[in-house]
């Protein structure tokens, strides 16, 4: 899709319509468009202008003769365009950000006709009931509060906005959290309700005592773990970015795979399990609401172990995920052809290790970022395309050219990642 509005980006210019309308420059005020389509533009450009590249295309007479000079001004190039599409994801993030507040609300309000018409119906026959009304007035309840509370944060993503993490991402703790809050809430307000339509004592005296501790103590014990499992969270994390001990990279804009992922849109077993177990659990108790609205869901000890269990596996993968960048070995990079020797300057060393390019900064403007401290002097890692991506830097595997001023001798070697982070001190000689 982005290639094709490359293509045909001289041709819809020019139709105008609402092509023209909400294009890269879109002054429709809070109107998305704009943005969306000024970052596929961008994205476009960008791809064309990487994938000629690659094959040896659009490079100018003077820098095609050597093959570092051509390295050194197609990377200058792509970091560039690589800047204007991040510009452009900003714009685009910030504007999807502003406008989903009335989607949350709608979602909400959805919810609330579903539930509506899934009492309509099981009341066919049965009967239209207190504790009906009472569900129905909780939701409203629930739905008008958060209605609110997307309303004042609407800048912040509307009612997600407690669960958007501070790398922008949607997080799977405080996510399960919200959840289990937002149930319990319902099923107090559902209590509520029927306590204040209760016309006789004995009614009112077995309302409250379905809110004693003995009939929800399941209910209660898993609430109290997932809260306090998203507090923990967030400090851990905090305090492993703090120690270089974790790299995080703000997202764009938070996305729901962002519950089941990791920072690089790779599933983890940790969060799908803890998503998944969270979310049976919850279903069970919303039956159990439904089959006994009197009470607190009473969830059977047995599935609420299941549940602190999972939350265990959880907190147990955020201590184990992440880990500092470090350097094996550094060599000299030799092409074929090349006669064997030491590094000397102007020749390319190529740094073997792991973690250089954190989860999340795949893109070319923050692969761009990643920087090789050799001695006194910053060297800017190029970027190197290939098709549909690049070959520099990886990883694993750095190559750099060594500069000049470089001092003969021994010199140390450190990479500093797009995050900030430093590794490890690696010492290379360095001849003359």
């Amino acid at each position: 899709m982005a290639v094709q509005e490359a293509r045909q980006g001289v041709g819809g210019g020019a139709q105008g319509g609402p092509r023209s309308a909400h294009g890269g420059g879109c002054t429709c005020g809070d109107c998305p468009h704009g943005a969306r389509a000024g970052h596929r533009q961008a994205v476009a450009a960008f791809l064309l202008k990487r994938d000629g590249f690659a094959v040896g295309e659009g490079l100018p007479a003077g820098v095609a003769h050597s093959a570092t000079a051509s390295r050194q001004w197609v990377s200058e190039e792509l970091t560039q365009s690589a800047e204007l599409v991040a510009e452009r994801a900003r714009a685009e993030g910030e504007a999807w950000l502003a406008s989903l507040w009335r989607r949350t609300a709608i979602t909400v309000w959805g919810l609330v006709v579903v539930l509506l018409l899934a009492q309509a119906l099981t009341a066919i026959g049965a009967g239209w009931t207190t504790a009906r009304t009472a569900g129905l007035l909780a939701a409203l309840v629930l739905a008008g509060a958060l209605t609110a509370a997307s309303w004042f944060h609407r800048a912040r993503g509307g009612a997600l906005a407690p669960v958007i993490g501070e790398d922008h991402r949607l997080s799977t703790s405080r996510a399960v959290a919200v959840g289990w809050v937002l149930f319990v809430a319902y099923a107090v307000l559902v209590l509520v309700g029927r306590l204040a339509a209760a016309s006789g004592h004995t009614e009112r005296d077995a309302l409250i005592s379905g809110l004693e501790l003995a009939r929800g103590a399941g209910v209660v014990s898993v609430l109290a773990v997932v809260c306090g499992i998203a507090v923990l969270v967030r400090r851990v994390v905090g305090l492993r970015v703090l120690g270089q001990r974790l790299q995080k990279v703000r997202a764009d804009r938070p996305r729901a795979s962002d519950l089941l992922t990791d920072d690089a849109g790779r599933g983890t077993f940790a969060d799908i399990q803890y998503v998944v177990i969270s979310a049976v659990a919850l279903l069970f108790a919303a039956v159990r609401l439904a089959r006994r609205p009197d009470q607190l869901p009473d969830l059977p000890w047995g599935l609420a172990v299941v549940v602190l269990v999972s939350a265990g596996t959880y907190l147990a993968g955020k201590y184990a995920e992440g880990g500092r960048p470090v350097i094996h070995s550094v060599v000299r990079a030799r092409e074929a052809g090349d006669l064997d020797g030491p590094i000397r300057t102007g020749d390319d060393i190529e740094i073997r290790g792991a973690g250089f390019v954190p989860p999340g900064a795949q893109t070319a403007d923050r692969l761009s970022r990643t920087v090789v401290r050799i001695g006194a002097v910053n060297v800017r890692v190029p970027l190197v395309p290939v098709t549909g991506g690049f070959s520099n830097p990886a990883d694993a595997v750095l190559t750099v050219p060594v500069p000049v001023d470089v001092e003969p001798g021994r010199v140390v070697v450190q990479v500093v990642t797009a995050t900030g982070v430093e590794t490890n001190r690696y010492e290379i000689e360095v001849t003359e």
